[in-house]
């Protein structure tokens, strides 16, 4: 039986129709079963319509920042619609820690640098100032501390000299609509465990010398040093 995925939503849902895409593959072992945004308005909503995904809003205003009142709410609903996995996906409010432990190993987040670096906002234009050769984005466990919890997957690309905070944040939400289905399909299939704080992914591609197959970023580069 596949797992019942909740993305959670604040705005456009960029990362929500990866996910829907991948979820129609037959193989896929998660479905979205629910699309829920803080926001009435999140043009996500209207995307997740279109695929015949059900969906809901929970406003966080009218609970004028009390976040325990909202997040029961918000677990009602994911209740109702029997939830197994919540999928972060540009969720813009602060979750407490006791939702947070309640969906502790079950709930996931896309964050839009190489964690642990750049955590917050404005990763790239922090990486370019940063002069960074390369960047990326982090799909991961969702812990209590802002951008934290166990990596699961990762996608790194080369920064070019002529990027823009606009060009990077276009190339890595690329990555980010790679990695994220990849990371909800290891999850909802059972292959991933947390051990000390870290998460093991089990039964990874080795090469022909048993290591894990992967490819190598170099940046800059260049051929003829």
């Amino acid at each position: 039986m596949k797992a019942r995925v909740a993305v959670l939503i604040s705005g456009r849902g960029s990362n929500l129709a990866a996910l829907v895409e991948a979820a129609k593959r037959r193989s896929y072992p998660a479905e979205i079963a629910l699309v829920l945004s803080n926001r009435p308005a999140a043009a996500g909503l209207s995307h997740a319509q279109a695929a015949s995904v059900p969906t809901g809003v929970i406003d966080h205003v009218p609970y004028h920042g009390d976040r325990e009142r909202f997040e029961h709410a918000i677990e009602e609903v994911l209740e109702r619609y029997r939830i197994d996995i919540v999928c972060l996906a540009g969720f813009m409010r602060v979750l407490t820690a006791s939702f947070i432990k309640r969906w502790e190993g079950r709930m996931l987040n896309v964050h839009p640098s190489l964690l642990p670096a750049f955590k917050g906002l404005d990763t790239h234009g922090r990486a370019l100032a940063a002069g960074v050769k390369v960047h990326g984005a982090t799909i991961h466990f969702v812990a209590a501390g802002v951008d934290d919890g166990p990596i699961v997957a990762q996608g790194a690309l080369a920064v070019h000299d002529q990027d823009t905070p606009e060009t990077l944040a276009n190339r890595v939400l690329e990555i980010e609509h790679r990695i994220y289905p990849m990371a909800l399909g290891l999850l909802a299939a059972g292959r991933l465990e947390l051990r000390e704080g870290r998460c093991v992914i089990g039964r990874q591609t080795t090469d022909d010398r048993g290591q894990a197959t992967g490819t190598v970023i170099i940046s800059p580069l260049i051929s003829d040093v």
